[in-house]
């Protein structure tokens, strides 16, 4: 099976694309293109799963992945590290020819940037928690560092949970009211009293708007409900799987 490599408009001929599970070697509950670190999968096939990911996206590019922490932390990026040394971040931008920035997510959403003109790109792992605190905005800022345009920049959200997957409670609603009280827009009616589903799509995409970029695309693909094409925390939770494989975006910059 071929990897399949999903692209955005939006980001033009800029070399990117949103990876899921087609085309990997590894088997079990991470079976396909699993190219999590921090999975029990196998080391030797995410290894190779991260080799035919940016093979598909970005030939001959130096993978640059983070440590995820679900912060609004972002960095430019001007060589890659070893994996044993990523930072602790879940934004990143760059300028540097042959680098392939790289973001993994299991209903997250992963964020894909670019302004072609300045030939600088980043990309933004962007949970509920990451886009509540302003990864979005981080980025966009650590791509400003380097020489991109704000009014230039454009964004592409990829596979990550829909709202109609996305059940929630009064709290976690109330977490975001509380911050804004516009965001309840983006909370619906839950399936019983006191619940909510929540479009984590529409939040982000919400948070690039406000940042001021006017080309924004989302994919529209839900990772929870398309158990063949993408990984899920919260299906392989709902399930009682012991593990789960995460998925890639990748852009690189030319």
């Amino acid at each position: 099976m071929n990897v399949e490599v999903l692209r955005a408009a939006a980001l033009g001929g800029v070399r990117h694309g949103f990876l899921g599970r087609s085309g990997g070697v590894s088997a079990g509950v991470c079976s396909g293109l699993n190219v999590g670190l921090g999975s029990g999968d196998d080391r030797e096939s995410i290894v190779e799963n991260r080799r035919r990911a940016v093979d598909a996206v970005a030939p001959g590019a130096g993978l640059v992945t983070l440590h995820q922490v679900h912060s609004g932390d972002a960095l430019a990026v001007a060589a890659p590290w070893p994996d044993a040394e990523r930072p602790r971040a879940d934004g990143m931008a760059t300028d540097r020819p042959g680098l392939a920035l790289g973001i993994l997510t299991a209903d997250c959403a992963p964020v894909l940037f670019a302004d072609a003109g300045a030939g600088v790109v980043g990309a933004a792992h962007a949970g509920w928690k990451g886009a509540l605190g302003g990864i979005v905005e981080a980025t966009v800022r650590a791509m400003e560092t380097l020489g991109a345009e704000r009014g230039r920049i454009a964004a592409a959200v990829g596979p990550c949970i829909a709202r109609r997957s996305y059940e929630v409670d009064e709290a976690f609603l109330r977490r975001f009211a509380e911050a804004d009280e516009a965001s309840e827009r983006f909370f619906s009616s839950g399936r019983t009293e006191g619940r909510y589903q929540f479009d984590l799509e529409g939040f982000v995409l919400s948070r690039l708007a406000a940042a001021g970029l006017r080309r924004i695309e989302a994919l529209g693909e839900d990772s929870y409900s398309q158990p063949d094409r993408f990984f899920s925390y919260r299906r392989a939770t709902h399930r009682g799987e012991p593990d789960y494989g995460r998925q890639i975006a990748l852009i690189a910059a030319d």
